[in-house]
């Protein structure tokens, strides 16, 4: 079977509303070059997947801007590749006309058109709110030869040390990895469970008939709703997913997994999986730059960086400049980020384009870094 892709680019932006004021979740720079789309997109194009929808809500320009034609992940076709799904809204015997959708199952519920045009017969649903290198074509193999209708791909968790944003959703299955019911994650759960992570592959005639029951039904939640509702007769899978996962929930989560970059053994488990490579934008910047007197340890410098002071256990993005004297440590720095002589950073995550001026010190936690608004001068 062949299957194309849907992917929702804002479902999570309420979770870091300090990054995602001026852009998407999808569009959230990770990892000193990357994306988050990118992990979804090059999951889906490692599969054979050639034809992708992006839903989207507002703030959509950046992603529009990193996605361009397409070209970078193989996706600018005359047949199929990459489309843009501006928000549906029809002023026509609508009660919500002229409003936006406001949960998953609305969005859904906006791309029917596209849904029902695709020739493909599995269509693939992914948010852009994990980090993960996945088997997606393992995955969609499972579900052929299972004969599903629905197959989510879930990631085992301890609840009880495990940190969570509080928004993830338990699947429960016996053991044939047949789904029995789905529940909201609450902080009194404990013990070994299985979340979503919201990829998921649905037979297209099977998710058309849940949309128009949805529809029919009034229905607006996807978890509580539209999947449980459907359960009967039909067939729901797991696939256990256990390679790197990091779930983007929280400030902190950013910053934690950005963190993990600088271990080997994560960053192979993402970037260094044969015949599975992480596509991005390329661009075409000069050589990082390292001064007299310079010192670089255990960090990620992208391109087109100058470094005169000192950069220790941090993810530096393109075009950075750390000038005399200065100290960053356990920082982010995102692109075009300047800062003064003699400045002092420790566990702090800048926006692009941020200036910050000689001698400033400034400190956050790893579990509440400090944050600095794009565009601004400290």
């Amino acid at each position: 079977m062949t299957a194309a892709g849907l992917v929702f680019s804002n479902i999570h932006d309420v979770n870091i509303p300090e990054m995602t004021a001026q852009r998407t979740m999808a569009s959230l720079p990770f990892g000193g070059r990357y994306r988050l789309v990118d992990f979804t997109l090059s999951n889906m194009v490692n599969a054979g997947i050639t034809k992708v929808g992006i839903v989207t809500h507002n703030n959509y320009r950046s992603l529009m801007d990193h996605i361009g034609t397409g070209k970078d992940w193989d996706l600018a076709r005359r047949s199929g590749g990459i489309m843009i799904l501006p928000p549906f809204i029809t002023a026509f015997n609508n009660p919500r006309a002229g409003k936006l959708y406001t949960t998953r199952l609305e969005a859904l519920m906006g791309t029917m058109e596209f849904i029902a045009r695709c020739k493909e017969e599995l269509i693939v649903l992914s948010d852009c709110d994990m980090v993960c290198n996945l088997n997606l074509a393992d995955v969609i193999e499972q579900h052929e030869k299972n004969a599903a209708d629905v197959t989510i791909v879930t990631k085992s968790a301890d609840l009880g040390r495990t940190v969570l944003s509080g928004s993830e959703t338990i699947v429960y299955a016996d053991d044939d990895g047949v789904i029995t019911d789905f529940a909201e994650y609450t902080q009194v759960m404990t013990g070994e469970q299985d979340i979503s992570t919201n990829i998921m592959v649905f037979n297209k005639a099977f998710l058309l008939n849940m949309l128009h029951n949805s529809i029919s039904h009034g229905y607006t939640d996807f978890y509580r709703q539209a999947l449980p509702y459907s359960m009967f007769n039909a067939r729901f899978l797991i696939y256990r997913f256990d390679g790197y996962y990091a779930e983007i929930g929280s400030l902190a989560h950013y910053f934690a997994a950005n963190m993990n970059l600088l271990d080997s053994k994560c960053r192979g488990e993402l970037f260094a999986v044969k015949d599975r490579p992480v596509y991005t934008k390329v661009r075409n910047s000069a050589p990082t730059k390292y001064g007299h007197g310079a010192r670089v340890k255990n960090s990620l410098i992208a391109d087109g960086c100058v470094i005169e002071g000192s950069v220790e256990n941090s993810i530096l993005f393109r075009g950075v400049r750390v000038r005399k004297g200065t100290k960053v440590k356990n920082s982010i720095l995102l692109q075009d980020t300047t800062t003064g002589e003699n400045v002092s950073l420790n566990c702090v995550i800048s926006d692009k384009n941020v200036i910050i001026r000689d001698g400033v010190n400034l400190s956050g936690h790893e579990t509440m870094p400090f944050y600095i608004a794009k565009g601004k001068m400290l």
